[in-house]
Parts: C-alpha cells; sequence; structure tokens
C-alpha cells in the first residue's frame, strides 16, 4: 500500500518532533494495537508501540483514506 503526507505533516510535525521518522508512522498505520475512526468519518487513529520512543505508544492519525498521514506524536494516555 502507498502511504501519502499532508503538508502539515512534512512542514509542522516532523519539524516540530524530530525524533519521528515516516517511516516510524508507516509501521504504526501497516500494523496498529488499536484503529478507531472519529466520529465525523474524517481521521482515522492508530496506535502501535514504538521501541524507538522507549516503549512507549505512537498515535498515528490519517485522513479519512487510511493512508495519508496527517499527525504523529507519542500518547502517554494510550493503554493496549
Amino acid at each position: 500500500m502507498a502511504y501519502a503526507f499532508t503538508e502539515y505533516f512534512e512542514r509542522k510535525v516532523l519539524a516540530k518532533r524530530p525524533y519521528l521518522t515516516k517511516a516510524m508512522c508507516i509501521r504504526a498505520v501497516a500494523a496498529p494495537l488499536r484503529k478507531e475512526v472519529q466520529a465525523d468519518g474524517e481521521r482515522v487513529r492508530f496506535w502501535a508501540a514504538a521501541p524507538e520512543l522507549g516503549g512507549r505508544f505512537l498515535r498515528v492519525v490519517t485522513l479519512a483514506d487510511g493512508r495519508t498521514i496527517h499527525n504523529a506524536f507519542p500518547d502517554r494516555r494510550f493503554k493496549p
């Protein structure tokens, strides 16, 4: 499956969180521990373990297509 990235992700997210990589985000979307569609259907959330983050979990948010990555961050509140 081919993945794309929003301009927001490319310019803001990667600049604000330089410890994140596109590869980490793609892995989370490809093999999530949990996946949820927002109530409005506009975004899809994926959670995955990220060893690079010291055992924390990464939340990746895509557009409705589930392939265009829009946001990503370590999610401290996620419980598997």
